[in-house]
């Protein structure tokens, strides 16, 4: 809660010359005596496109405060044209009310303000360098953009809330599951699934390494028992049957081969094949 309260300004000489000054009658109310006093600024910003044009026209320190309504009168010098771009001079700008106590702004009144000739002829057709003693101002008084701001007073208890309670006691009272302990068992899930895949994997290669090992055995059996051949002429119609023979067992060599070529990509298909439960990369989020 604000210690002290923004009750109304009353903007005591609207519309005005643009090289009058700013007079303002300010009432605000304060709930507690303060040890320090109250500083009030006027700002006028000179441009919209950067704030090197603004202009702190006047400020004021108002103390002591006694506890109630309070009421006093806000004079402030019109800006320095110097310092203001002379693209810049004619047009809406802003105003700018605030209050501080130690250093700290707790509430902020923006006025825009309308700056333009007297004459319609000349609004009609400005002259290319202004003519700052025939342009008026005009404050939207009944306007106001009124800011307020959360600040410490004079004591610890008026501050803000700048972070959480703190709850010791929460922190005392143990977890009901261990902390991680879904991690650690979807881990132990995960690791077992890939030693199965591994060991499936170990299963199909030795399986065809021995369905090729027993194959070499058998046509080794062949060459070792077999009988010598005799030692005839082969006639024509032999040596045919010998070709034919040898393009069929070439045939099976090639179909054997190729059933056991289809054995090993069954076996590197079970390799490749995802872990069940594979490890998915969580994000946390740093605060």
């Amino acid at each position: 809660m604000s210690v002290v309260s923004l009750l109304g300004v009353n903007i005591l000489n609207n519309p005005a010359k643009f090289t009058d000054s700013y007079v303002f009658e300010i009432t605000f109310e304060c709930l507690e005596s303060l040890e320090k006093d109250l500083e009030w600024k006027l700002t006028y910003v000179g441009s919209a496109t950067s704030d090197q044009y603004d202009q702190e026209l006047d400020s004021l320190l108002v103390g002591p405060i006694p506890v109630g309504v309070n009421k006093f009168v806000f004079e402030a010098d019109a800006p320095k044209t110097n310092r203001i771009p002379d693209a810049d001079i004619l047009g809406v700008t802003v105003v700018l009310l605030t209050c501080s106590y130690d250093g700290r702004e707790f509430v902020r009144v923006g006025y825009y303000v309308n700056n333009e000739y007297e004459s319609a002829e000349l609004n009609a057709d400005p002259p290319a360098k202004p003519i700052i003693e025939k342009i008026q101002r005009n404050i939207l008084g009944d306007k106001p953009r009124v800011t307020r701001f959360a600040i410490k007073w004079d004591s610890e208890a008026s501050a803000p809330a700048e972070f959480p309670p703190e709850q010791p006691e929460a922190d005392l009272q143990p977890d009901d599951d261990e902390y991680g302990a879904d991690e650690l068992e979807e881990d132990g899930e995960e690791e077992e699934g890939a030693e199965a895949a591994a060991e499936n994997a170990g299963e199909a290669s030795a399986a065809a390494a021995t369905t090729a090992t027993d194959g070499d055995a058998e046509m080794a059996g062949v060459e070792e028992h077999g009988e010598p051949a005799e030692e005839e002429e082969a006639s024509d119609e032999g040596s045919v049957d010998l070709e034919n023979e040898s393009e069929d067992e070439l045939e099976e060599e090639v179909e054997g081969e190729g059933e056991a070529a289809e054995g090993d990509d069954d076996a590197m298909d079970v390799d490749d094949k995802p872990a069940a439960g594979a490890s998915k990369t969580q994000g946390v989020m740093a605060h």
